[in-house]
């Protein structure tokens, strides 16, 4: 480990971690000397021959237990190996015996896995499954074993100092039973492979003497206090649990009799024991370690994908390439399968995959630290990583491509896919990875080079409709109508006087008019949008934008905006405070003159004339002067007291001074503040003249008379929601597959080497999907980029949940028995590009959703996973 300091208390951090996260290098180094251990599960014998399936059909070695309790502070298990096999297991389990079968940790994962699969919960009194409140919580056992050469037996010791008391008398009701014997059927190999170890420990010296004791950390589940005999030798029996060990190689024995009460839950409670019942396995959460959740979602996906999942339950550590330069040495793979492991566990809780982001980090340095990154490019690198580490080639010859003339697509298509798994053959290529056939014709010899390449996954473009949906708000300066809304729909890829254009029919401006219109950033103007050809690409969805109808531009006239302000007052650290802060849209004005502060005021007041709120004295009669009330009295009462010349100020001057304060904003100018502007001296002149910035403060008795919300109502250029994106832009996911696979010339920067004209020739390039994977992933490319920025594409796409059917796109018919697929998770992002957030929805059983929010998990109904954020798809075939 790399940038580790130690604190006061001698823990070391990894600084790339945030600070709440930080594991000490103690919990790192434990963490990976435990990837690839072994763990191994202590069953009822008849639960896993009912459970095993014939990949698990392994010869087990047996094991007659006896147990020695002569000292109060050790339990001592004795393990014989059995010769007469058939007599054990012709035995009646429960009555003369108890027996009891050793599994590797993938074996009794898998057999789990296939029960809640096909939903067996308490059905029958087999099953790995149980009633709600019949599993207890499990207790650690430390357990030494050593190998006795004089019996040819396995001594286990159990050591009341080594254990908590409560934990050590757990273990005094399970294994101190003399009158019965216990039976263990090893089919971990595990038993075996402590002899072998031993005996390659004994000197030549010391023939016959005993090796080193090993220390295990048992975890015993589902027999606490509840197990008992009673005079009749029947047994209680509960369900069984597991969770992993923290130390390499450890033994974890998941105890429970051999016999199965169907009114444990009452006996457990009689007992007063610690229940909780096995629920659907797989629904673990996953720790955000900081701007993690893209990780988690593709992992999510992952480690709940057929096959891929009973592959890495199983042994597939023997699938290891070790000597592949590409991979990783196994620890990538060796990290994402003790991952999958114990989010597979019942019962467990959330996980922090920190050891699997330090080893992806190390096969793909981009995703070190802690930034955002796209789940789809962390899929393609974790793909390929497990594919290299996994990868059964061990030395990969070399394949010349040759002419292909003369010779069918089959053939051709047959070679290119045998010359791929003779250097590449792994899992992932066993379930994810199909073909394509590429088609390149020359334009100018009419050329034909076809080829067929392998794929991970489809990426398929979003053709969105050509227009472009997009708010904003129409500013009158007349000061009688007030601000209004307004929805216009542009060219996608047009230019500003596109949208000028349609802003003016739909507001129906008027020939002496003209627009303004400019981005509001923070309660000002931000950006004039003025070039007619700029693209309206450099608006996003998020701006706010203000169009401002003006009357037409003359040489005399001077452009005027005013930006309102206003004082807050707060309390901090036991005293008021008063802040000005900017509230509101700029308003614009073009005047002609601009002798005194005078002609400032006064048209502020005509343009803010609109949003004065209603008084009571209006009388009904007067319904055909409501327009023009407002400007003669109320602009009469606030100018009419303003005498220009005059020496001294009147009192009413002294009132509209309290009420509004102006000042000319210089924020180019260094060194100089807001200048206050004066109502009976001339303007001051600062900066270039013909465009001015006009700071409005806001008394409180101006707020109150005025209907400032009115005034601050500003919608976004467009904000997306589920319904508006389904009516306004949804595109099928087959329209997308058939943008993917339309003909198409390469770009200059992709030219074609043509064999028969010699040259880089820009060729026309069609794809077709000729072999298809059993697990389909299906990138959706949201994510736009250009020149001027990037962008995220809110497309909603229909994409068929339970029938997805490829059959008529590929070209290849005998390829597979069936191009049909079910949806079983999605990797979804909502927010914009650079940020937002990464969740996932996977199937559980046949239609059971669950929602994957980091460490969250939810249930979900089927109809809510459709939406605008769907980002990856994964699909399996049917």
């Amino acid at each position: 480990m790399e940038d580790l300091f130690a604190d006061q208390d001698n823990n070391f951090w990894d600084l790339d971690y945030p600070s709440q996260l930080r594991p000490t290098r103690r919990y790192l180094e434990e963490e990976e000397r435990n990837l690839g251990s072994e763990r191994v599960y202590l069953i009822p014998y008849r639960w896993w021959k009912e459970a095993e399936s014939d990949a698990d059909r392994v010869e087990g070695v047996l094991y007659t237990v006896s147990t020695n309790t002569d000292s109060d502070s050790e339990i001592f298990l004795d393990l014989r190996k059995e010769d007469d096999r058939r007599r054990i297991e012709s035995t009646e389990v429960g009555v003369s015996g108890r027996q009891y079968a050793l599994v590797a940790e993938g074996m009794w994962l898998r057999a789990l896995k296939r029960y809640n699969d096909f939903n067996n919960a308490v059905k029958d009194l087999g099953s790995l499954f149980f009633a709600e409140g019949s599993l207890p919580d499990f207790f650690p056992l430390q357990v030494r074993i050593s190998v006795s050469w004089e019996t040819n037996s396995l001594v286990a010791k159990i050591s009341q100092k080594e254990n908590a008391a409560d934990f050590y008398k757990k273990a005094c009701n399970i294994f101190s039973f003399e009158h019965k014997p216990m039976h263990i059927w090893d089919f971990s190999g595990q038993t075996t492979q402590f002899f072998i170890n031993e005996r390659v420990n004994l000197s030549n010296d010391s023939p016959g003497q005993p090796g080193k004791e090993v220390l295990l950390e048992l975890e015993v589940h589902g027999l606490s206090d509840s197990f008992r005999g009673n005079k009749s030798n029947e047994m209680i029996a509960v369900g069984s649990k597991m969770e992993f060990s923290s130390d390499s190689g450890s033994v974890v024995m998941n105890g429970s009799t051999d016999a199965v009460n169907p009114y444990v839950t009452a006996i457990n409670s009689l007992y007063r024991s610690s229940c909780r019942a096995v629920g659907p396995l797989g629904l673990t959460g996953l720790q955000n370690l900081g701007n993690t959740c893209f990780m988690n979602s593709a992992l999510q996906c992952l480690v709940h994908t057929p096959k891929l999942v009973d592959f890495f339950l199983g042994d597939y550590q023997k699938e290891i390439n070790y000597e592949n330069p590409l991979g990783m040495n196994g620890e990538l793979a060796l990290a994402f399968g003790d991952l999958l492991r114990k989010l597979w566990v019942p019962g467990a809780r959330t996980v922090a995959p920190r050891m699997f982001k330090m080893k992806l980090a190390n096969f793909a340095p981009q995703f070190s630290g802690y930034n955002q990154h796209d789940s789809q490019e962390l899929l393609a690198f974790l793909l390929d990583g497990l594919h290299e580490d996994l990868n059964r080639v061990k030395r990969k010859p070399y394949h010349e491509v040759k002419d292909a003339d003369g010779c069918s697509d089959e053939e051709v298509a047959e070679e290119y896919w045998r010359n791929h798994l003779a250097r590449n053959d792994s899992i992932i290529v066993d379930l994810c990875q199909g073909q394509f056939r590429s088609t390149l014709v020359c334009p100018i010899c009419k050329k034909v080079s076809v080829t067929f390449d392998p794929f991970m996954y489809l990426s398929l473009p979003l053709p969105s409709t050509t227009m472009r949906t997009m708010n904003l708000t129409v500013l009158n300066t007349n000061g009688v109508t007030l601000p209004s809304a307004l929805t216009i729909r542009v060219p996608k890829h047009g230019s500003l006087k596109d949208l000028i254009e349609a802003v003016s029919a739909a507001c129906f401006l008027r020939d002496d008019e003209t627009l303004l219109v400019a981005e509001i950033y923070k309660n000002r103007i931000v950006r004039v949008l003025e070039g007619p050809s700029d693209s309206l690409a450099l608006i996003r969805d998020e701006d706010k934008l203000v169009a401002y109808r003006l009357r037409k531009d003359d040489d005399a006239s001077h452009l005027v905006v005013f930006t309102h302000q206003q004082v807050k007052k707060e309390c901090g650290y036991g005293k008021e405070m008063f802040t000005e802060v900017l509230f509101g849209i700029p308003i614009v004005a073009r005047l002609s003159s601009l002798s005194s502060g005078f002609d400032i005021c006064k048209e502020f007041l005509k343009l803010i004339n609109p949003f004065l709120m209603p008084t009571e004295d209006v009388s009904d009669n007067n319904d055909d002067d409501v327009d023009d009330k407002p400007e003669d009295n109320e602009m009469v009462d606030a100018t009419s007291s303003v005498a220009l010349g005059s020496d001294s100020e009147t009192e009413d001057d002294m009132d509209l001074g309290a009420d509004f304060k102006f000042y000319l904003a210089s924020p180019r100018v260094p060194g100089m503040g807001n200048v206050k502007i004066e109502m009976n001296k001339p303007l001051p002149v600062i900066g270039h003249p013909k465009n001015l910035e006009v700071i409005v403060l806001w008394s409180d008795k101006m707020i109150q008379k005025y209907d400032t919300c009115l005034l601050s109502s500003l919608p976004e250029v467009f904000k997306p929601n589920l319904l508006t994106t389904r009516t306004q832009e949804s595109v099928s996911i087959y329209k997308c597959l058939e943008a993917f696979l339309r003909e198409e010339p390469l770009g200059p920067e992709d030219m074609w080497y043509c064999p028969s004209c010699k040259g880089p020739q820009q060729a026309m390039k069609k794809l077709d999907l000729w072999r298809l994977p059993e697990i389909l992933v299906v990138h959706l490319k949201r994510f736009s980029y250009n020149r001027y920025f990037k962008n995220k594409l809110e497309t909603f796409v229909d994409f068929p949940i339970n029938d997805l059917d490829f059959s008529t796109y590929v070209a290849c018919k005998n390829s597979q028995p069936s191009n049909r697929y079910v949806l079983y998770a999605i990797s979804c992002h909502y927010g914009c590009l650079g940020g937002g957030h990464y969740t996932a929805f996977v199937r559980v059983g046949q239609n059971t959703w669950y929602e994957f929010d980091d460490s969250r998990v939810s249930p979900v109904s089927e109809e809510t996973i459709k939406t605008s954020a769907a980002y990856v798809l994964f699909y399996k075939r049917v």
